[in-house]
Parts: C-alpha cells; structure tokens; sequence
C-alpha cells in the first residue's frame, strides 16, 4: 500500500501539487464497530487493528519524509490523527465528552457498533458529549478538535509543520 501511495503522491506532486497535509490512520481498534466485533477485549480497544494502523502510520511518516527530501520544493505533512483521536479517547472528559467507547448513532451493540446508522436508528440526547457519531466515524465535536489541532498543533500532532505554518510558508 505505501509503495501504491507513493506512486499516487508523486502523481500529484507531477501534476503541481507542492503542499501536502496527509492524515494517517486513526486508532480504528478503538472504533464502536471493533469494540463490538471483539468482545474478548473488554472495555479496552481492540489491540490488532491499532497495531497495524501503527505499522502502516510508521511507514506513511517515512514515506512522506522521503518524499519532501527527493521532490524538489515539495512540502508533505504528516497529520498525526492516530495520535490526536487516542488522547481524546484517553482524556475524554477534559475535552467535554460523557462517551468515548459508544456511537452517539446506533441500532444495536454494546457501543452500537453492530449496525451502521440509518433512518430507524436511535441518537443520543446530544451528540456533542459523544467521541464518536456512528460505529466508524468520530463526531462533529471531535473532527472540531482534530481540525484545531492540525490547524494551530505542536509537533507531536503534525509534522514538520502544522497547517497554519504550511500556509504562510
């Protein structure tokens, strides 16, 4: 997949692209559908699907510094959601949530992680208190903070620069 990515990237980069944030992939072991799917890992998220995220983000940060070194005038950034997502998950009620394990959107399932968020679903009294929307996706009040966090963040969130920096660079 990295060597695939790396041929989509410099397609950009070919077709004028100089400055370019890239997320990685979020702590998906933590998401309502794994905590559902996987019951043997209790009120914890699942290890497995966090633990090839995290090969796969490993790879992605070298590969988008490489990028910048070999592409001339290039800048790609490393937008660190894994890491963003896993501290609201930890520290949940510093941000204002009440919920990090459960879909605010749901059917069914310990954290309504069963059945994807539909018109006959149920929704929490306010969606704002919650980490996540539905089994897969975090909430408006979450993609907020990740957004602030990758627009004004430190180093430990984007590298080697974060948006606003990329901006005015």
């Amino acid at each position: 997949m990295i060597a695939r990515f790396r041929l989509q990237l410099t397609r950009l980069y070919d077709m004028g692209a100089r400055k370019i944030v890239i997320p990685n992939v979020g702590p998906i072991g933590c998401i309502p559908y794994q905590r559902d799917t996987t019951p043997s890992a209790g009120d914890d998220c699942v290890p497995l699907p966090n633990h090839l995220a995290q090969l796969f983000n490993s790879q992605l940060k070298a590969l988008l510094q490489d990028l910048t070194i070999s592409l001339q005038g290039s800048t790609f950034v490393f937008a660190d959601v894994y890491h963003i997502v896993a501290d609201i998950i930890q520290n949940y009620e510093s941000y204002g949530f009440d919920n990090a394990d459960s879909a605010c959107c749901y059917v069914t399932g310990g954290h309504g992680g069963l059945v994807p968020c539909g018109p006959t679903s149920k929704v929490c009294p306010d969606r704002s208190k919650y980490v996540f929307w539905d089994p897969y996706h975090p909430s408006d009040a979450t993609n907020a903070i990740i957004a602030k966090r990758l627009m004004d963040g430190g180093i430990e969130d984007i590298s080697p620069l974060n948006i606003r920096a990329l901006l005015e660079s």
